[in-house]
């Protein structure tokens, strides 16, 4: 599996436990929520920013949403 498919699938399951939408961490993020769902379906990687951001927000390690 691709890894940007890895990590979106990561990141989903994260968001969903701690109950935020998509749109809530795309406002957050100042982006739109389309832009946002991109990042959970793999179609577009994270940078550096983006990655320390959602572990902060969602309480995760750069370990765990990498993880397979």
């Amino acid at each position: 599996m691709d890894i940007a498919k890895i990590v979106g699938e990561n990141l989903k399951m994260a968001r969903k436990a701690k109950g935020i939408t998509q749109k809530q961490l795309a406002n957050e993020m100042h982006k739109y929520q389309s832009d946002y769902s991109e990042y959970e379906t793999g179609r577009v990687q994270l940078d550096y920013e983006k990655i320390i951001f959602l572990c902060k927000r969602l309480d995760i390690t750069p370990n765990e949403l990498f993880e397979m």
